[in-house]
Order: structure tokens, then C-alpha cells, then sequence
């Protein structure tokens, strides 16, 4: 038998990869599409168990190939019956997932990076830095573990029975700049010998890579949401520093473009509401002027405080005055609601573990004052 540590993982091949692979083996193409329900669709990760295959398929699998998904280091579940799992991805980094439950869906939101480079102003996954790009088995792992979880946990037996029904990539990391592994990932998800999601259930979130954002319009178009968080580049430079290479005027021109190809007939904003920085009324009309013209939607995020991030949380009076601004200048505007913060999963808390090669820890310093001049200047 060989090395387990030259073993092919499976797990994060989309349907044309399967088939090649086993064609490689000698095998046709409906065995491959018959592993990849086994994978995905029964979340099934021991090759005797996948009964209507060939025991001589079997075993060259059992020979040459593992399922291996990043293994979980704790597990928590909140209050609120939000889930969170730190998972192993090896070199002292972890990652974070979470899994939020209501009445009309399930929601996974998962990683992208081992950490990450883009060093948001408020959020705590880019005070750790970045070490790498998670690869396409880790990000679809992450999916494939929580669904064989929930399952297990709830009892359900069936797997056309899902308990996950939306995945936002929304943990750590800036997605666009792994599109190598995220884009085999996103297929898997929307396969229908996979997970079968539409592409309105899968949500990829980004600070606004201009370039990758039409990358992704060509490949696999699933909806869009970008964190904005200032309505004019100064503001915005200082709290997201992509916005030095894509200035606000470039990234709605994209928002534009990728509205042709979007499952959605509008582009969500991500804004989250730092208080006495970007949460009063002249903010939302530079907001109103900004977009105008990009069919879009608003999701306000009051920010969730974390360990030396030197921000606050905006007044209640203020969310509520910036919300109503919007929605009467015809802007469909949602406040999110604060899930798993009793676990530190709440929208931009995810931090997991990252062994940085950024030297992140030098810029924190600059950072802290730049929030500290910024609540200053307000």
C-alpha cells in the first residue's frame, strides 16, 4: 500500500477532475460520477462503504486515495444554537466555520485563507495576519464536515435531506485572491451530484479585487457581496487599504459588470457601522450618491468589539437613523442580527489560529492609530 502521504484526497475534485482521475485509473466516467455522489451527497469518507461500487474500483481508491478533510480541534455551540468549528489545517493554522440555523434555512459560513492580507480595519482575522491559501479540499471540507455533523446530530438518514442549504463565504480570508481552489469548491457546491445549491444560496464576500471580481463573473457567477464600509475613498482608505489599489469608482464599475452575470438582480454592501466613525447620516448620503446606478441591496453590521481593535459599537439611535436614510432613497436595507457572539462567531470575530508571515504584529501599531484619529476626527 503507499505512503498515505501521497494519497490523491478526493474530496476536493469538481466533476472533471473525478473524471479524469479515474480515467486515469482505467475506469469510466459513471463510476466517477458515481464516487462524487458518495463524497458529497452522502458525505461519506470510507471507500467500503460506497456499496454500488466495483470491489476492483475499491480497491485501487483504498490504494492510492484518501478523503480528507481538515480535522476539527474543538467544536462550540452557542446560546443561540450557532456552531462553531476551529479546524486544524496544519503548521500551527486553524480556521474558523459557523453554522447559523433559522427557521427557513440553514447557514454555513466558511474560510478561505489560512488568515488574511487585506488588514480590514476592523476586523479581527486581519490583525492575525496571513499565512496561505487554504486548498479546494480544505474550503469544500469545511462543507462536507459540517453537513455530515449536523446530519449525524440531528438524525437525518436521507441525504437528499440537507441541513445546510446556503454557504456564505464570509470566514477568514479574502476569497477572490484564492480563486484556484475556490472556484473547483464553488462548482462542487452547485453540482447536483454534490450539494446541489443554487447559485442565489451561495454568497461570496469581498473587500473588492476588481480583476478577480470578473474572474469569477466568467467562471461560476454565484451572488455577490462586497464590503464597502466608507462612501468616499478617504474614509475608505483608512479602514480597508485595497481601497489604495481599487478606488471606490473602479469598484462600482465592477459591481456594474457583474450584475450581468449575477444569479441576483442586485449586489449586496456589506457595511459594517463603527461608531463615531462611520455610522452618521452624512455617511448615508454619501452612500446614496455613491451607488446610484448599481442595482444593490445594504446589509448593516453594527460592529461586534474584539481584543486591541480600538473601535466601538454604534449607538442603537444611530443604526436605526442610518438604515431609515436608506430606505426612504429607495434602498432595500437589512441590519444584520448578531449571531454566536457568546462563542466569538459573530461577523468579523473569526480569528482561528495563524502563524503570520505578514509581519502583521509591525502594522498593528499604525493601525490602532488610525482608528484612534479616525474616532478623533469625528
Amino acid at each position: 500500500m503507499t505512503d498515505s502521504g501521497a494519497r490523491v484526497n478526493l474530496l476536493g475534485l469538481d466533476r472533471d477532475g473525478l473524471i479524469a482521475y479515474c480515467e486515469s485509473l482505467g475506469e469510466k466516467k459513471f463510476r466517477a460520477i458515481q464516487l462524487q455522489r458518495w463524497i458529497h451527497r452522502h458525505c461519506e469518507g470510507d471507500f467500503e462503504n460506497m456499496t454500488d461500487l466495483a470491489k476492483s474500483f475499491r480497491a485501487k481508491l483504498q490504494d492510492k486515495c484518501e478523503i480528507r478533510a481538515p480535522q476539527p480541534i474543538w467544536d462550540k455551540v452557542s446560546m443561540d444554537g450557532t456552531r462553531k468549528w476551529l479546524f486544524d489545517v496544519g503548521n500551527g493554522n486553524a480556521v474558523e466555520t459557523v453554522f447559523i440555523p433559522e427557521d427557513d434555512r440553514g447557514t454555513l459560513c466558511i474560510s478561505t485563507q489560512a488568515g488574511c492580507a487585506m488588514g480590514c480595519l476592523f476586523c479581527s482575522t486581519g490583525k492575525q495576519g496571513f499565512n496561505r491559501n487554504l486548498t479546494a479540499a480544505e474550503v469544500i471540507g469545511q462543507l462536507w464536515h459540517a453537513e455530515r455533523e449536523l446530519r449525524a446530530s440531528l438524525g437525518v438518514t436521507d441525504p437528499n435531506d440537507r441541513v445546510i442549504s446556503n454557504v456564505v463565504l464570509m470566514g477568514m480570508g479574502e476569497p477572490l485572491q484564492n480563486l484556484d481552489n475556490v472556484i473547483p469548491a464553488l462548482k462542487l457546491m452547485l453540482d447536483d451530484n454534490s450539494y446541489g445549491l443554487s447559485r442565489r444560496r451561495v454568497t461570496l464576500s469581498t473587500c473588492g479585487l476588481v480583476l478577480q471580481m470578473d474572474k469569477l463573473a466568467a467562471a461560476v457567477p454565484v451572488a455577490l457581496a462586497v464590503s464597502l464600509h466608507a462612501p468616499t475613498d478617504e474614509l475608505r482608505d483608512m479602514i480597508m487599504p485595497i481601497n489604495r489599489k481599487h478606488p471606490l469608482n473602479e469598484l462600482m464599475a465592477a459591481c456594474k459588470r457583474y450584475l450581468a452575470h449575477a444569479p441576483r438582480d442586485y449586489i449586496t454592501f456589506e457595511y459594517v457601522m463603527l461608531g463615531g466613525v462611520n455610522d452618521q447620516i452624512e455617511h448615508a448620503k454619501g452612500l446614496v450618491k455613491l451607488v446610484k446606478g448599481v442595482s444593490c441591496k445594504f446589509n448593516l453590521i453594527p460592529f461586534n468589539p474584539f481584543p486591541d481593535s480600538d473601535l466601538k459599537k454604534p449607538k442603537a439611535e444611530d443604526v436605526k437613523a442610518f438604515q431609515d436614510y436608506l430606505m426612504k432613497a429607495g434602498i432595500v436595507t437589512t441590519v444584520r442580527k448578531t449571531r454566536g457572539d457568546d462563542i466569538d462567531a459573530a461577523c468579523g470575530q473569526l480569528a482561528g489560529n495563524v502563524k503570520d508571515k505578514t509581519r502583521r504584529a509591525e502594522r498593528l501599531v499604525q493601525q490602532k492609530a488610525q482608528a484612534t484619529f479616525l474616532m478623533k476626527k469625528e
